[in-house]
């Protein structure tokens, strides 16, 4: 008897953020369109957290897949290093376009990890080329950037780390500057720069995604990079999760008065549908890596350096995310968040509720402070599959992030089955 993609599947792979031996087997998925995802069965999923934050403009978005299709019968790969092709060079420009005035080069990685591995280490060979060794890096806590090592060691400590505690490089983590906090978390950073030889502070713009989407101001961030600038500080900013319209703007960054050096770009890059990774910079830090003597040069790549499929999908999403309709779709689903929000911000369950552009997050009462291994965590989720939409909450926080192409009807199916739940936990 032959088996089932289920039994298949657990015969052979190593799920990531499972554990393998407790959670239930996984769903076999065989088709998407766009909001949802079809299942071996026939069983439609409402794709509510635009499957892991990537997916943009729906699954199986047919302009994409047409630009796709046809890059496919040209280029698959070449190497990027002395090489080059017409997509990467038209991707590198438009996304300088709609990146600050400032940024002047990209260069690709191949997911939000891994760009933001190449971030930490421009900023610090950039000081290293000047003779200039610092050995500083600033982050916030119970930030997220990230699995490999230098992006973990820029991470809060936590579970995400616990067991290569030994194994990160030291980080100096300042508390998030959130509401009532500004001055403190800023008086902070500046006291680390004027004793320690920093060479970088990194974080997630506006909001901090798997801590619990934490949001904090744009003002203060800016007064951080400004003082960063002042003390020749390189800031880089983690965009991964916040680019591409997820703020309600092209990039967290566009919200900020004081442009950070260094942007780490991947996700929504290519519209969810190829890995990419992107990192921009200005000339001030490129210009460094410039000399005749070749151990200067940026001793960093990867075998899927702008991979030419990827970047003409990527292409084809910004084409997408440029036209109107996008973004009257990214208003009308931040304005259904804020009526949500209006309606429902005294409700007994919530301890709190907050949006930031596209984002809805609820942070449920519970008896509990853990967070991430919260106990309501997969009760949330089972109860949310069981009803056949997508929700993965972070611990007891239920986050709403959709494709753009989410319909009205459908953004209130979500917020109907989330005021169900609620409704559940009162008994």
């Amino acid at each position: 008897m032959s088996k089932n993609l289920v039994e298949r599947d657990i015969a052979v792979n190593w799920h990531p953020y499972t554990q393998m031996q407790t959670d239930l087997p996984p769903i076999p998925i065989v088709k998407g369109e766009g909001s949802w995802l079809i299942a071996q069965d026939g069983t439609r999923y409402l794709d509510a957290i635009s499957s892991w934050w990537v997916n943009l403009h729906g699954h199986n978005n047919p302009y994409i897949m047409k630009k796709l299709r046809e890059q496919t019968s040209k280029l698959d790969h070449v190497i990027f290093s002395g090489f080059t092709h017409p997509q990467a060079i038209e991707l590198s420009e438009n996304l300088l376009e709609i990146l600050p005035k400032e940024h002047q080069k990209i260069f690709y990685s191949d997911n939000g990890s891994t760009a933001v591995e190449v971030g930490i280490k421009m900023a610090i060979q950039y000081h290293y080329n000047q003779k200039n060794n610092r050995g500083t890096l600033i982050a916030l806590k119970n930030g997220y950037h990230g699995d490999t090592f230098g992006s973990m060691s820029s991470g809060g400590r936590g579970i995400f780390s616990t067991p290569f505690e030994n194994h990160l490089f030291n980080v100096e983590h300042i508390d998030v500057p959130t509401f009532g906090n500004e001055e403190k978390s800023l008086k902070k950073l500046k006291d680390i720069i004027s004793s320690k030889n920093v060479y970088g502070f990194i974080f997630e713009p506006l909001l901090q995604g798997a801590a619990g989407m934490v949001i904090y101001s744009p003002k203060v961030l800016s007064k951080m990079i400004k003082y960063c600038k002042e003390n020749d500080v390189i800031s880089i900013s983690d965009e991964v999760s916040t680019g591409f319209g997820r703020t309600g703007k092209f990039f967290a960054a566009d919200y900020l008065t004081c442009k950070p050096d260094i942007i780490c770009m991947s996700k929504g890059l290519t519209g969810g549908v190829m890995a990419l990774g992107a990192t921009s910079t200005t000339d001030k830090i490129y210009n460094a890596f410039l000399s005749n003597n070749k151990s200067k040069m940026f001793l960093h790549g990867h075998s899927y350096t702008g991979n030419p499929l990827a970047c003409s999908v990527a292409i084809a999403s910004l084409k997408l995310l440029h036209r109107q309709e996008t973004w009257t779709k990214i208003k009308m689903i931040r304005k259904s968040h804020i009526d949500f929000i209006r309606e429902n911000k005294n409700n007994n369950q919530i301890l709190d509720i907050r949006n930031i552009g596209v984002i809805l997050a609820i942070t449920i009462k519970s008896d509990s402070n853990e967070s991430y291994f919260n106990y309501l965590r997969d009760n949330i989720y089972d109860y949310f599959i069981k009803r056949k939409i997508i929700l993965r909450p972070l611990g007891n926080v239920i986050y709403v992030m959709p494709p753009y192409c989410i319909s009205s009807d459908e953004l209130q199916l979500i917020y109907f089955t989330i005021l169900e739940l609620l409704k559940s936990l009162e008994s």
